[in-house]
């Protein structure tokens, strides 16, 4: 039987892009070339969508039945200079295409007035800051599951990473290493209204964790907090002014690697040695973290885990379960040379929350 791995794999590309040229989607940035080539494979192989087959299992029909709606509450450019959020939408559109599941429109909130009949999906999973009362009244449907951000409405799933207990554990690490000054740098976080376009600034888990813990501990100070865009150029703008502002704090946590890349290139810029003068522990474990100068010490999150676990989450309600779930999915703290600390610690001392 062909897949659309089959598919993918022949072409040379992706799952979720083999998947999103099936299902015509229109925000998809590929080449007229790319598609055609997708295209003909298709044919030559004969492949044919799940949904076109004799389905006998139940869970099947449910399955093939769904079409499904993916919301997102960033912009195209916000994916770029950020990984975190594309990854997860690529965990998405993977188990997506792995059970055959028909990806109708990718909806960006994109500042402009919002004029999308959300109705018209089984199902819905929407990616970062939305605000559920809002959203509650424009979609008449249970089956909805929340990536990135919890509701105290208790209607809907939701996926999270552990990002407060990440935050605990990374401030002990460096409080054990003898650190008394401890620096936050990371970006605003943002929920949106959908029907007046609304931008709600609210405090990030990772910073409210910090000022809990570093106030119980008797460290706290708010001249240590920093707060930028969530990119390279908001992580060195941060840390240039923390360097401006003198009294530098012996370490940093970062919220997360593209800031860190920032800040690192203020230090080097500064003359300021990293983990000599400056320690830093940051989030996400992206691709590059491992390739800085130094290694980055970093907070891995299973973003792609964590899209994955919101389609297994949609189909679940689909198929009738009534009471909501929330997975908090957990991180990993991996030391590199950016923190400092022993040479052995450097390739096996890791740590879950």
């Amino acid at each position: 039987m062909i897949t659309i791995r089959d598919i993918a794999r022949k072409a040379n590309v992706s799952i979720a892009t083999v998947s999103r040229i099936l299902n015509n989607d229109k925000t998809l940035s590929v080449s007229d070339e790319t598609r055609e080539k997708i295209l003909k494979i298709v044919d030559e192989l004969g492949y044919k969508p799940l949904r076109k087959r004799d389905v006998k299992k139940q869970d099947d029909k449910v399955e093939n039945a769904l079409n499904i709606g993916i919301l997102l509450a960033y912009s195209e450019q916000d994916e770029a200079n950020d990984p975190y959020f594309l990854s997860i939408r690529q965990g998405i559109e993977k188990e997506c295409s792995e059970k055959f599941i028909n990806i109708s429109s990718i909806v960006r909130l994109d500042g402009n007035k919002f004029n999308f009949d959300l109705n018209e999906f089984d199902g819905l999973i929407v990616v970062g800051g939305i605000e559920a009362k809002d959203f509650k009244n424009l979609y008449n449907n249970r089956n909805v599951v929340f990536v990135d951000h919890a509701y105290e409405i208790d209607e809907y799933d939701s996926v999270i990473s552990s990002f407060e207990k990440a935050t605990e554990n990374v401030i002990d690490y460096l409080v054990s290493m003898g650190h008394k000054e401890i620096g936050y740098i990371g970006g605003r976080k943002t929920v949106k209204r959908i029907t007046s376009n609304e931008v709600i600034e609210i405090e990030d888990v990772r910073l409210q964790v910090y000022r809990k813990k570093m106030k119980e501990l008797g460290l706290y100070s708010e001249r240590n907090i920093y707060i930028g865009d969530w990119n390279p150029s908001g992580g060195y703008k941060a840390m240039k002014g923390a360097i401006e502002n003198g009294s530098l704090p012996s370490a940093f946590i970062i919220a997360s690697d593209p800031m860190s890349t920032g800040a690192l290139h203020a230090l080097h810029e500064a003359n300021i040695n990293v983990p000599d003068d400056v320690a830093i522990i940051s989030f996400d474990d992206i691709e590059s973290a491992a390739y800085l100068n130094p290694p980055l010490t970093t907070v891995k999150t299973y973003t792609e885990e964590m899209g994955k676990a919101a389609v297994k989450l949609l189909l679940e309600r689909a198929r009738g379960r009534e009471i909501p779930i929330q997975v908090v999915v957990p991180t990993k703290l991996i030391i590199r040379k950016s923190c400092g600390g022993n040479d052995s610690d450097y390739s096996g001392y890791i740590f879950y929350s």
